[in-house]
């Protein structure tokens, strides 16, 4: 993947439980993953960025707000992922990203398209309200 992507995925339910799915991943380009869960809700963890690697984002448990940043136009874009709706979110190169948990217990998977050697290597960061996205919106 290239762009900035968001994989829909689902949930399937019967008397034996749910099953949690998003089937349009595909994990080739997956060298390693991890697994983040801040200790209290409303924590920022931001702004990281990558001019070589990718992520794909995957909410297990909880509710994030994600936001995105292209290192060229400096143009913000927030997602909201949560399990409760599946769905993975394709950050590529040349984007910083950060989060904001909204929900206790929340965790997130982040698969990488490198290594973390190469990522290392690729490492820029940016204070968390550079682009302060993280107030909440009350409608």
């Amino acid at each position: 993947m290239k762009d900035l992507t968001i994989l829909a995925g689902g949930i399937s339910v019967d008397d034996r439980g749910s099953v949690r799915f998003v089937n349009d991943f595909n994990f080739s380009d997956v060298k390693r993953f991890y697994q983040v869960e801040n200790h209290r809700q409303g924590f920022i963890r931001a702004w990281h960025g990558h001019k070589k690697e990718g992520k794909y984002v995957y909410v297990t448990s909880g509710t994030v707000l994600v936001g995105v940043v292209n290192m060229e136009t400096e143009e913000v874009t927030k997602y909201v992922l949560s399990a409760k709706q599946p769905k993975i979110l394709f950050i590529p190169p040349n984007y910083y990203n950060g989060f904001k948990n909204l929900e206790d217990n929340t965790n997130i998977l982040f698969f990488s398209t490198s290594t973390l050697e190469e990522s290392q290597g690729d490492d820029i960061r940016m204070p968390y309200d550079k682009w302060n996205i993280w107030d909440e919106d009350f409608r």
